[in-house]
């Protein structure tokens, strides 16, 4: 997470917690829709669903020019989300897993 001006680390940190809570409060996707587009720019929102989409692209083996092709996500994030996907913190990898159908 980048530096707060004028947010001491602990308060930031603090209030990082605070974000994560008020998510895992949500209950359904009605209610993360209103969530995110009251926390987001429409441009933030566009890249977080961006992101995922191409999570799902990668997962199916395609190829990154395709997966622009399809999404007109660029190259550039692509591989960024495909370096997490494979060597982040795993939180793809969770997500993926508990999505997918039994």
């Amino acid at each position: 997470m980048k530096a707060h001006r004028g947010l001491s680390s602990r308060t930031a940190a603090r209030a990082e917690q605070g974000l994560y809570r008020a998510i895992l409060s949500l209950r359904n996707e009605a209610e993360c829709a209103q969530f995110f587009n009251d926390l987001c720019t429409p441009a933030e929102l566009e890249a977080l669903v961006d992101r995922w989409a191409v999570v799902t692209y990668l997962e199916e083996g395609l190829p990154y020019r395709k997966i622009h092709d399809v999404t007109g996500v660029s190259v550039t994030t692509i591989g960024r989300v495909a370096r997490f996907l494979a060597n982040g913190n795993g939180g793809y990898r969770t997500a993926l897993k508990r999505l997918r159908p039994l």
